[in-house]
């Protein structure tokens, strides 16, 4: 006599889910419990788990050969995320939990007591399951608040084994658990920073607004005190709130990074690591299961490496790939995963070791022509081609300061300068796929978004001498039409060229 019990489940790989079919087959032989369908060590271990809460719940399992497979067989299932549909599967065979099939996603770690434990990455697992048009997911009480995010799926909040199982039909009283439930999440909300505080620099300024309204990395190079992290600590607060589609592809991305409740957010998110950082905490990695870097987890936001040069070379070239595809693939000799890594980088860098070359007053250079080179060198030729703004930031100083006191406007003022720029943005572009200027493509530019006749003449004969690569001329006239946004003109004109051109005159 054999019995078959049927579930569903989500395995995922990177931010993607892939469905799985949990089936649990009974048979009159010796009491044995496997799982088979490439489990990895966490899952493995469900079985014990499994027993052990299924006991507690008044549900014991039968004493039969339990035999699980997870198909298809071939997708790596990692974590003990599979509990839950794993139990369910097999009282559904044993006949104690007729209403639990294939239809219903469950996901949840199971404890030995019985109780179902929030896991991460719930929100890519509902839009899994969403996307597969199963039914539902029944998930634990702790994840409920942060899958709400994702609209158009039937969500059931179970507590423990016990709850689900009577949810699936089982005749079980009811009982009081204690659920598991998520520490509570810290206000990190910060007011955002005013741009009106910053105070003679008004090239640093402009490169930030114009950063802001057309998506553009940046570079900010200048001596140390100069106000180079106060600028690019102003960018954040400028951008706009993120449209749905692109608020839940950031959710994805914080909920697989452990986030919980905070997954949710329509701003911006930002990402500001230490240049101890490695390769792997940047682009992503881990021995296990993969985990989004800081490229990732900024995605529709900002990444600021302060302090550049102290990256190691290695791990700043890391991010060229995913500057210019907006994506990044992991890869590892247990699998791969992919990533979204649509962000905008900022980059704050010294002039050299002491940080005072080429600065106006203040003491003098002691770095030698070769520490310099090297000490820059660091940032290479092809990563410093993909970022559109690179400007000097000039130490403050008294002249400049009296001269500019007022003139910076505040960030509700400059907010609505990149907003109306962006509408203007959002127009042109509709229907091509894109929304900024720095996404269209270089047959973009030289066609259906040419600047006005003889605009570009002073790029054109960059290129011939060797002075600009073609991508070069692509990011200038991409950050042209930005120029011309900001102003509302309909086209670029030789004004906003030599504009963008001036924004992009250090290194």
């Amino acid at each position: 006599m054999s019995d078959i019990g049927r579930t569903s489940a989500v395995a995922l790989v990177g931010v993607q889910g892939s469905l799985v079919e949990v089936e649990a087959h009974l048979t009159s032989q010796l009491p044995t419990f496997s799982i088979i369908g490439l489990p990895d060590a966490s899952l493995g271990e469900a079985r014990e788990r499994v027993r052990s809460a299924a006991a507690v719940a008044d549900c014991p399992l039968p004493s039969r050969r339990i035999t699980v497979n997870l198909t298809p067989a071939s997708v790596p299932k990692r974590g003990s995320g599979f509990d839950l549909a794993i139990a369910m599967a097999v009282l559904a065979a044993a006949g104690t939990a007729p209403g639990a099939d294939r239809r219903t996603v469950y996901v949840g770690e199971l404890g030995l007591d019985g109780r179902v434990r929030p896991v991460p990455g719930i929100i890519p697992v509902v839009l899994a399951a969403r996307a597969a048009g199963v039914d539902r997911v029944v998930l634990p009480v702790g994840n409920l608040a942060e899958a709400q995010a994702v609209p158009g799926v039937a969500l059931t909040a179970v507590d423990s084994l016990r709850s689900a199982a009577i949810d699936a039909g089982a005749a079980l009283p009811e009982g009081f658990v204690d659920p598991v439930l998520p520490p509570p999440a810290p206000d990190d909300t910060r007011p955002p920073a005013e741009l009106a505080d910053v105070v003679g620099n008004a090239v640093g300024v402009r490169a930030v607004v114009a950063a802001a309204a057309g998506g553009h990395h940046v570079l900010l190079l200048g001596p140390p005190g100069a106000g180079k992290t106060m600028l690019a600590e102003r960018l954040p607060a400028l951008l706009p709130d993120l449209e749905p589609d692109a608020a839940l592809e950031v959710a994805a991305v914080r909920s697989v990074a452990g986030h919980g409740a905070r997954s949710w957010t329509r701003r911006p998110p930002w990402e500001a690591p230490h240049h101890s950082a490695s390769a792997a905490a940047l682009i992503g990695g881990g021995s296990g299961q993969l985990r989004p870097g800081a490229v990732s987890r900024a995605t529709r936001g900002v990444l600021f490496l302060d302090e550049a040069t102290e990256f190691p070379r290695v791990v700043l070239d890391a991010l060229r790939q995913p500057l210019e595809s907006g994506r990044i693939t992991v890869h590892r000799a247990g699998g791969s995963a992919e990533f979204p890594a649509r962000c905008q980088l900022v980059l704050a860098a010294n002039p050299c070791p002491c940080g005072n070359a080429g600065a106006l007053g203040g003491p003098p250079c002691t770095c030698v022509p070769s520490a310099v080179r090297r000490y820059l060198g660091r940032l290479s030729g092809p990563l410093l081609d993909r970022i559109d703004i690179r400007v000097a930031v000039p130490r403050v100083t008294t002249g400049t300061l009296r001269a500019s006191e007022g003139a910076t406007p505040s960030t509700a003022e400059a907010k609505r300068v990149v907003d109306d720029a962006r509408a203007r943005m959002r127009d042109r572009l509709h229907g091509t796929g894109w929304s900024r200027n720095a996404e269209v493509s270089g047959p973009w530019l030289r066609e259906d978004g040419r600047a006005a006749p003889g605009a570009t003449e002073v790029l054109d004969r960059g290129l011939d001498i060797g002075t600009l690569t073609m991508r070069g001329w692509d990011r200038v006239m991409r950050l042209a039409w930005t120029m011309a946004d900001l102003t509302g003109d309909e086209r670029p004109e030789r004004r906003h060229v030599e504009r963008a051109l001036a924004l992009r005159t250090a290194l």
